[in-house]
Parts: structure tokens; C-alpha cells; sequence
């Protein structure tokens, strides 16, 4: 049995970007065939999309999380990764894309409406990208960055243009199958309707859907039985119907309580709301009032009574129908159809989407450094990039380290550490990684200037003997000998090709 469900929790993981390769061209008779890594595959989006077949998100009621797939490795030989597909997630017309503090996100109205829930991460570069004049053969590539993972409300609101409100077993049903080809459950005691029901109702050259909101009762804008789950259904309804039952055995109920009881909910849900979609609040739309059952004699009695004082009272026009009988039911729905068309006339035209260009502000760093109050002494750099060129690191490759520093060196990290007051050796925190701090620029403090082609981050730990070192050991053994000697010693290494 299939069940209407229009609130869910939905968890979007989008797929990681492939990472990148770090190959060497090698074939026979080209030993420096140069770097050849490709570049890592797009991780798949997850991406909603409106679909006129879908009408409940039951779907994701029973399976909240979506995944995406991730994008593929880059391979040797200038191969780049696969970019996997996006995961497309039908739901109906009229969603809302809610964030966990409650804020709208997207509004999807009209079929083919998208939304990126969850964008999927980007592939990292092979060492053929990285490639440049100073580092000619990179040794490494970059990691693929993970997929965003975000979680989402989504609510379903029905687009219909007549809302019928009313008190449970007012008839909001039986009007709904005798004005459209709409067979909604009917049944002789109350909340027989527990999902809204919407129907197609063609009138002279209108053609509008009519909503058959669940009973209200009053309490239901605080929270009150399912009220909260009925009321969304009416936003986005450019005409409201007061359904009144006549023949109620409650002698405490009388159509104009009634009336009010709603409208004080209706003003409830409105203020809580805001704005409507319509562009104008959801107490101020357009209402009709409906005295149903006069097909019961004490009904039409009472109908005789109220009527006027109704129509005075409110000021909206009033029509005595019944369901059953069938009477009144057509300049009911020419009343729907004039206020239905009146509402359409007074939407603007839509206009295509214009693209939205937000440059960054000149000398924007795009980063901020902050004292970090959970380590003494500690900093935290803030910002897209920094972020994302430490998710890109693979700090088991030390070119990779050293690749990183030069990248945060330029964007000017070290600088504004330094005028933050950091010391060497202070731990520093970057998205998710926390290291000691060793500057390696003039901003630094401790700076440590070396000559071009060389790193001292890389070269720690090893004696290799340096040039500078090597030419002071010669100078040091031709001190001593005579101009004679040396000229002898310039002819020999010259005759036998021998360097020092």
C-alpha cells in the first residue's frame, strides 16, 4: 500500500574527485622522456530535480542517504581519470529545500527545476600539470578533494490553486469528487482524510486544481494534531474556501465560530511564515465561504439565518451548496474560476534566469589568521584556498610538503603569521591538519635563504657535501702551491679531463 509522505531528512554525499598521477615517460633511447601523470576524475554531484511522474517523497523516506559515485585516477601516458556521472534525485513539483536551522535553501516549482545538493569534488592534478621551469619533473600530484556532505529537509507543498479549509467531516472531500474526477476517501466520521487530495477542475476556458486540505482544528499553527503537516499545504494556494458543515451535531459550533476559529489559525501560520509565495501574505488571499449539507433541512434552515450576517460580517461572498444534491456547486466553481483567473492575471511574467557574476574584491587574500584558543600559543588560517590546498596534499610525499609551503609562501600566509606574532615552531591549523610552524621566506622571522635549485626542508637529515663547500676545499688545497704548479695542474686536468 503506498503511502504519502511529504517531510523527510535527506543525506547527500557527493563522490570524491580521483587523484591525480605522478608518472615518468620512459621509453627506450629517451631516458628524460619527462612527466606524463594525468589528471583525477570529477566526483559525481547530487543534484534534485523536479519530475511531474513523482508526487510523495516516499522514496527518501525509506532511503535518506544518496551517494554519488567518485571520479576515477588519473593514469601515466597523459591519461586523465573518468568524471563520474551525477546522481540525479527525482522529487515533485513544489519541494522546498530546507537547511538544518530551518532557512530555504530552493523553492523547486516547475518541471525540470534543478538544485545541486551536494557538489562532488574536484580531481587532483598529475605531475605533467604541475610541471613548470623551476620544477620540471615533479616527483607528485595532488590529491582528489572529497565530495560535499551536507544533510537537507525537504517538505512537499502542493501547488494547487483552491485551497478547501474546514473542520474535520465539513465535506471538503465529497466536494472535491463532485467537482473533479478526484476520489478521495469518504467516510462518516472525522480526519478520514489524513493526506491532501488534489483535483483538476475545468470551468468555461479555466482550468484550475482544487486542494483538499486535512481538517484544521483550533491549536493547529501551534502545533496542535497534525495541523503544522496540513498548513503547508495551503501556502502556495491563490484562493481559500471555507467549507462550513451545517448539520454539525455540536451545538457549541455555530459557521461563524467556525470561521474565525480558522482564521486565527490561518493568521498564526501566516505571521510564522512571512511573505507568502504568491507575493502577498497568506491572510490577505482571497476567500470564498461555502455553507455545505443544505440538502438537510435543518441545514438550510440555519443557512436562511447565517447567511447574510455571514456576508456582512466578513465580507466575502457566500454560496450554499451540497455535495450530495449537487445544488450550488456550479457559480461556486465560476467564483473559483474568476478568482483563480484574477490571480494568474496578476503574476509577472517570468523572466529568464539571469547569470549572476560576483567578482572577488581586489586584494582580497581570501584567508584570515586567528589566534587558536584550543592550543597555547597556536594560530588557525581560514580560507577557501588554504583549505583546499591542504585536502590536495599528500604529506607522505615531501616535493609535495615542500610544493604546499611555496603555495601558502605566495598567497602571503607566512607574511600574515608573521605579523600575527608567530614563532617558529608554534602550531599553525589548516582545515583539518595541525603542524609546527618553520618559515621559510624573508616574512619569516627565521628565515632561511638558499641558493636556486635547492631546498633545506628536503635536504635535513643527509651530509651530502654542498658546492659552496666543495669550493672552499679547492681553494684551500691550491693555496699553497706556486703560479708554475698551478699552471701544470690547469694543463693536466685539461689533457685528461679531470675536475677537482
Amino acid at each position: 500500500m503506498s503511502r504519502f509522505v511529504d517531510r523527510v531528512v535527506l543525506h547527500a554525499t557527493a563522490g570524491a574527485g580521483g587523484n591525480g598521477c605522478a608518472s615518468v615517460h620512459r621509453e627506450k633511447f629517451k631516458p628524460l622522456g619527462g612527466p606524463d601523470g594525468g589528471n583525477g576524475g570529477r566526483g559525481g554531484s547530487i543534484v534534485l530535480v523536479v519530475d511531474p511522474g513523482v508526487h510523495t517523497l516516499l522514496d527518501y523516506h525509506h532511503r535518506p542517504h544518496a551517494m554519488a559515485k567518485s571520479g576515477t585516477q588519473g593514469q601515466g601516458s597523459f591519461k586523465n581519470g573518468a568524471n563520474a556521472p551525477d546522481l540525479e534525485l527525482r522529487v515533485p513539483d513544489g519541494t522546498v529545500v530546507l537547511d538544518g536551522d530551518g532557512e530555504i535553501l530552493a523553492d523547486l516549482v516547475g518541471v525540470g527545476t534543478r538544485f545541486v545538493a551536494a557538489q562532488g569534488g574536484r580531481g587532483g592534478l598529475g605531475n605533467a600539470a604541475l610541471a613548470s621551469t623551476a620544477r620540471k619533473a615533479p616527483g607528485f600530484a595532488l590529491l582528489g578533494e572529497p565530495g560535499e556532505e551536507i544533510s537537507y529537509t525537504l517538505e512537499l507543498r502542493s501547488l494547487a490553486d483552491v485551497g478547501l479549509v474546514g473542520f474535520p467531516s465539513a465535506g471538503k472531500s465529497s466536494l472535491v469528487a463532485a467537482l473533479s474526477a478526484a476520489r478521495p476517501k469518504i467516510a462518516d466520521y472525522p480526519f478520514t482524510t489524513l493526506v491532501p487530495q488534489l483535483g483538476v477542475v475545468s470551468t468555461g476556458e479555466e482550468t484550475f486544481t482544487v486542494a483538499d486540505v486535512p481538517g484544521l482544528i483550533p491549536g493547529a499553527a501551534d502545533g496542535r494534531g497534525l495541523g503544522l503537516e496540513f498548513l503547508r499545504h495551503v501556502e502556495r494556494c491563490s484562493v481559500l474556501v471555507h467549507v462550513v458543515d451545517c448539520a454539525t451535531f455540536e451545538t457549541e459550533r455555530d459557521p461563524a465560530s467556525d470561521i474565525e476559529a480558522l482564521e486565527v489559525e490561518l493568521a498564526h501560520y501566516a505571521a510564522a511564515l512571512g511573505e507568502g509565495t504568491q507575493g502577498d501574505r497568506l491572510d490577505e488571499r482571497p476567500r470564498l465561504i461555502a455553507l455545505n449539507k443544505i440538502d438537510i433541512p435543518d441545514a438550510s434552515d440555519l443557512v436562511d439565518i447565517v447567511r447574510a450576517d455571514l456576508a456582512e460580517r466578513f465580507g466575502w461572498p457566500v454560496f450554499a451548496i451540497s455535495t450530495a444534491s449537487r445544488s450550488g456547486l456550479r457559480e461556486l466553481t465560476f467564483a473559483m474560476a474568476e478568482r483563480v483567473a484574477a490571480a494568474r492575471a496578476a503574476v509577472p511574467a517570468v523572466e529568464p534566469t539571469r547569470t549572476v557574476i560576483r567578482p572577488h574584491a581586489i586584494g582580497d587574500s581570501g584567508f584570515t589568521v586567528e589566534s587558536d584558543r584550543e592550543l597555547e600559543g597556536g594560530f588557525v588560517v581560514r580560507g577557501e584556498r588554504p583549505q583546499r590546498w591542504i585536502r590536495q596534499t599528500n604529506f607522505e610525499n615531501d616535493e609535495a610538503v615542500g610544493y604546499l609551503a611555496d603555495r601558502l609562501a605566495r598567497l602571503g600566509v607566512e607574511e600574515a603569521l608573521a605579523k600575527a606574532g608567530a614563532v617558529p615552531g608554534c602550531p599553525v591549523t589548516i582545515g583539518e591538519v595541525t603542524f609546527d610552524w618553520e618559515p621559510s621566506t624573508p616574512a619569516g622571522m627565521a628565515a632561511l635563504l638558499t641558493g636556486r635549485g635547492t631546498d633545506v626542508r628536503l635536504e635535513d637529515g643527509h651530509d651530502r657535501v654542498g658546492a659552496s663547500d666543495r669550493k672552499r676545499a679547492r681553494a684551500a688545497r691550491r693555496a699553497h702551491l706556486s703560479d708554475a704548479e698551478l699552471a701544470a695542474g690547469a694543463r693536466y686536468s685539461s689533457d685528461h679531463e679531470i675536475e677537482d
